[in-house]
């Protein structure tokens, strides 16, 4: 047996995020994948939109490979942007637009893993100068672990929206019998709060 190509294993994680993040959203009206579904106004259009500049930053800007080129647009990550606007969709942003810039920040981000080495060395625009240097390995993981993340949140999300979990239809799936529920809500009353 072979060893596995790294590059190719840790690909294989990203994809998988990506695609679970995505499916999230399918099936949806534009409403409920806009709608604020937590006090921090967490949504799952903008956990996509949110991933898409994670992507981009991190395989673009970091190894001198901008996707928007010199001038990004202002509502993008600029010094200039509203707080927070890459966690929600502007009324001008529509959810094609978002999840079409999501998978072209996917072609983007895999060109740039294509043509560097694991060990290629790129520079986080935003971080301290004294620890922006960061490896493609150092970066691939970080997104992974930011994309997995956030489909996770997705995840509950989701739940909230209209019960729908795991990663992909059928994948994934815990008892969501109410019995179930009630067990778990009558061994957490156990222990109160008081």
């Amino acid at each position: 047996m072979s060893a596995p190509d790294p590059k190719a294993e840790l690909l294989r994680y990203l994809q998988e995020g990506r695609d679970a993040l995505l499916w999230k959203l399918e099936g949806l009206s534009d409403y409920a994948v806009r709608r604020p579904l937590t006090p921090t106004g967490t949504n799952l259009l903008g956990l996509v939109k949110h991933t898409a500049g994670v992507e981009l930053g991190y395989f673009g800007d970091t190894f001198n490979r901008p996707f928007f080129g010199a001038e990004p647009p202002a509502w993008w990550y600029t010094q200039d942007a509203e707080p927070n606007a890459d966690m929600w969709a502007a009324e001008d942003e529509s959810r094609e637009d978002i999840i079409a810039l999501y998978k072209r920040a996917w072609e983007h981000s895999d060109a740039t893993i294509a043509s560097l080495q694991l060990d290629a060395t790129g520079h986080v625009p935003w971080w301290p100068q004294e620890r922006s240097a960061v490896t493609l390995h150092h970066a691939l993981v970080r997104v992974i672990s930011d994309t997995q993340r956030h489909a996770g949140h997705a995840d509950i999300l989701r739940e909230l929206v209209d019960g729908s979990v795991g990663v992909a239809p059928g994948k994934n799936t815990p008892p969501t019998e109410a019995a179930h529920r009630d067990r778990l809500e009558r061994v957490a009353r156990r222990f109160g709060d008081s």
